[in-house]
């Protein structure tokens, strides 16, 4: 009887309401877990896509309707006139240092208007010598796909007003130049090909592609953590 009612007592103290919320917990830790797994084999297939776009042979532009994301680093050719007095300088910062951007609008055969950036210039060059520095006449391009960039970047918003720029927001920097509709995609430059050589030459081939890719730490430390509340409920259970 004795020992009846002391197995009693003791299931009576067993704190069930903190083990169901550890139990609880254990789900969670490893449904989180088990998500930043799918999502790494989601970001590693995204990876592959993209490295056997950028090192496809070029084709030709599509049509806007069909840009999206998708698409983005195609690696493109088209060939048009540039509009040199309509450039915009983009704040830019490379491994060649900081500086800008140089977006140049072009008259594609089609008749469409493309945004090009044709490359880095260094901090200090003008807006009218980097508009001087797109080549007279027909030029072929090939080039990376890039969807457009609205508003600015993280910390710095564009100012229009002021033909300061931190983000190649397409649309924006059409307007500002009133050059009409354009593609609201751009294309950054890897080869240029013109008839003429000019004084500045804008580096091309600079695109940064980077995807974040720690979705198997994460996941570690979601089953690290399930593993814990799996460690604190045995052990709060043996002490009741």
């Amino acid at each position: 009887m004795t020992e009846d009612r002391t197995t009693a007592a003791k299931g009576a103290r067993r704190p069930i309401g903190l083990a169901a919320l550890l139990l609880v917990a254990f789900a969670i830790f490893v449904g989180l877990g088990i998500w930043q797994i799918q999502r790494m084999h989601w970001k590693h297939a995204l990876i592959a896509r993209v490295d056997a776009r950028v090192h496809a042979a070029p084709q030709a532009l599509p049509q806007d309707g069909s840009l999206g994301p998708d698409l983005e680093y195609l690696r493109v050719r088209v060939s048009g006139v540039y509009d040199g007095p309509a450039t915009a300088l983009v704040r830019a910062a490379t491994e060649r240092g900081t500086g800008y951007w140089t977006m140049t609008p072009l008259r594609l055969e089609d008749g469409r208007l493309l945004w090009v950036n044709r490359g880095f210039v260094p901090a200090g060059t003008t807006r009218a010598a980097a508009g001087a520095s797109a080549p007279a006449g027909k030029v072929s391009i090939v080039g990376l796909l890039r969807l457009p960039e609205p508003k600015g970047s993280i910390l710095q918003s564009n100012a229009p007003q002021d033909d300061r720029w931190y983000s190649r927001d397409t649309a924006a920097l059409a307007q500002a130049r009133k050059v009409g509709a354009v593609s609201p995609a751009f294309v950054d430059v890897q080869v240029e090909q013109a008839s003429t050589a000019p004084a500045l030459k804008p580096v091309p081939g600079l695109t940064q592609i980077t995807f974040p890719d720690s979705h198997l730490s994460y996941a570690l430390t979601w089953f690290a953590m399930a593993a814990l509340s799996l460690v604190a409920l045995a052990y709060t259970w043996r002490r009741a």
